[in-house]
């Protein structure tokens, strides 16, 4: 993707590596940004592993792997955008767990059946099922963030899995306005309403911001600081 100096987008298909060995994860981004990405993972990328997730909140984990794997010389050589994501259920009753431990709520090496099953188990005795997941988008090239973004999906917790589709605690939740739950949704009805999916659009958003604006007033970072550098005379490359 490029931006002229009248911040007219002038190639739409970009390549963009997500910083991600999870085959869900990328299936999903992969609907979810559609044609104008030529969408890779990690998985083409076996020597990059990705950082331990050290960070206290969403927008901090997205952003530490975002930048680690833009680091890396390869991607650095084919000049690669890194997207990379950090998302995860908080529940109301839990004070907002289990937040960035989602994934590893039932310990390091849990299945997404041991996560729900703790999670099932520490809700038990309450009927505040008041939820939801959050997801955070950060956007890196050359160990710089470009923008940020990020979705919110409110719904109910269960008290037993129900549907097929999806993964991690799709079974357990029921988005607002609904009766099914994520798992429970045709996929192409989740990828219009899911956390993921209002980030992605979101981040949309904030590219064409960016090519209207030229990096730097709109909502995004640079280089982990508040706004991203300003065009050059000529053309950025993105």
């Amino acid at each position: 993707m490029f931006l002229d100096r009248d911040s007219r987008l002038i190639a739409v298909v970009t390549p963009l590596l997500l910083a991600t060995r999870n085959a869900h994860k990328a299936h999903e981004f992969r609907e979810l940004l559609g044609h104008d990405f030529n969408v890779i993972d990690l998985r083409a990328f076996p020597a990059i592993a990705p950082p331990n997730e050290t960070g206290r909140t969403f927008e901090g984990n997205a952003t530490l792997k975002a930048i680690a794997v833009s680091r890396n010389r390869e991607i650095q050589d084919r000049h690669l955008l890194v997207l990379a994501d950090d998302s995860g259920i908080e529940v109301d009753a839990l004070g907002g767990a289990p937040g960035v431990f989602s994934a590893r709520y039932a310990g390091e090496n849990a299945t997404d059946r041991d996560n729900i099953d703790k999670l099932l188990r520490e809700l038990s005795q309450t009927r505040n099922r008041a939820a939801h997941f959050r997801c955070v988008l950060a956007l890196a090239r050359d160990c710089k963030v470009l923008l940020t973004a990020q979705g919110v999906v409110a719904g109910t917790i269960l008290d037993r899995p129900r549907g097929a589709h999806g993964f991690g605690y799709d079974p357990v939740f029921v988005p607002g306005g609904f009766d099914q739950t994520f798992a429970e949704l045709a996929p192409e009805l989740k990828n219009q309403i899911s956390h993921r999916a209002r980030a992605a659009r979101e981040l949309r958003v904030a590219l064409q911001c960016a090519l209207d604006q030229g990096f730097g007033g709109c909502g995004g970072g640079g280089g982990g600081g508040p706004g991203c550098p300003p065009p050059g005379p000529a053309a950025v490359r993105i």
